[in-house]
């Protein structure tokens, strides 16, 4: 650590391991985020199925009023009910909602493992999602007895037009295409008011080429020429799902990272779940986690370090050791201690 490091006012980052593995990686990312050198504090918070189970709340106040006084925070994962259990909603959700994380950024690249075929070699996308509207509004009633359920989506023209402009924004600093992800030709009115303010806000960007798809066929496509896409600007479950496929395409949930935005506060976290499958084996791939941490520097404006997380996590990559998802048979610890090294070696120089 420098001398101006040490000068300097630490960072205060919220870190919400949750449930499953995301207890795991979490606690890994954190290491990486120290060891750089950064200076900063680290607020640990609850939320998830734990934290319901224990307290009654998936998002206890207690954690949403820390969060507040935080800089930004790294979230793991939760094991969300398939079922319904009363009083219970998603913390992710609602965390979305409380800060207005309206953009959900999701890059998907190739990276240098020798198991992965050349036909990925291309893939550079980010996905920007929607991320306060569409069905996960959760407005869902019964009827006929419970023999129907209505499921409303919502789609405002203002939450498209101001997602649109952060997937404009990283447009040109990328290749300066994007493209406008729907359904609007049976979804007439809320995809089509979703299609229609891009294109709307589209006019303040003339640089960017800007073409569309419909979802069905933007999935069929991103497997067999995914080198057509760079930016992808989509409502909130059609972003879900296709960054999940981007991420099979990648070579594992395990490497893909997130970043929920808003006007005033972020939230980093892995695409992937809480795998309760593997969670306390102690083989769960922090690599995703680590570039969320990665992100988060980003978004502090520590862009060198961030740069240099990432450099370390491609030479892992490369190099190994790997976790079982990626052929391997290395530990979370080792993965991470493994990412250190490139990082202390990279400060070095």
């Amino acid at each position: 650590m420098t001398k101006t490091q040490q000068a300097r006012k630490p960072y205060r980052i919220a870190l919400i391991p949750g449930d499953g593995i995301g207890q795991e990686v979490v606690p890994a990312a954190a290491q990486v985020l120290m060891a750089t050198g950064i200076p900063i504090r680290f607020v640990e918070l609850e939320a998830g199925r734990e934290a319901f189970d224990k307290t009654g709340d998936a998002l206890p106040n207690s954690t949403l009023d820390a969060l507040h006084q935080c800089d930004a925070a790294l979230f793991g994962a939760v094991s969300s009910p398939s079922h319904r259990v009363p009083g219970y909603r998603s913390p992710i959700v609602a965390l979305r909602r409380h800060f207005d994380l309206y953009a959900n950024l999701r890059p998907a690249r190739t990276i240098a493992h020798p198991a992965f075929a050349s036909s990925t070699e291309s893939v550079d996308i980010l996905v920007v999602r929607e991320n306060t509207e569409g069905l996960y509004v959760g407005q869902e009633r019964v009827e006929a007895n419970g023999h129907r359920v209505i499921a409303e989506r919502v789609i405002t023209r203002r939450a498209s037009r101001r997602v649109a402009r952060v997937a404009f924004e990283q447009a040109q600093r990328r290749k300066r295409h994007l493209t406008v992800v729907h359904k609007a030709n049976v979804l007439r009115e809320s995809d089509g008011l979703f299609r229609e303010s891009v294109l709307e806000e589209s006019r303040a960007y003339p640089e960017v080429k800007v073409d569309e798809g419909l979802v069905d066929s933007v999935a069929y496509r991103l497997i067999r020429e995914p080198e057509a896409f760079d930016v992808i600007v989509t409502p909130n479950l059609y972003g879900d799902i296709l960054s999940d496929l981007l991420a099979a395409l990648v070579g594992s949930l395990g490497i893909v990272p997130s970043a929920n935005l808003g006007d005033n506060f972020a939230v980093f976290e892995p695409v992937h779940g809480s795998a309760p499958d593997i969670a306390g084996k102690g083989i769960a791939n922090p690599i995703a986690t680590i570039r969320a941490a990665a992100m988060l520097l980003d978004f502090l404006g520590e862009r060198e370090t961030a740069r240099s997380v990432n450099h370390a996590v491609d030479t892992v990559l490369h190099r190994g050791p790997w976790t079982p998802d990626l052929g391997g048979n290395a530990s979370t610890v080792e993965v991470t201690d493994a990412v250190i090294k490139q990082i202390r070696k990279s400060l070095a120089m």
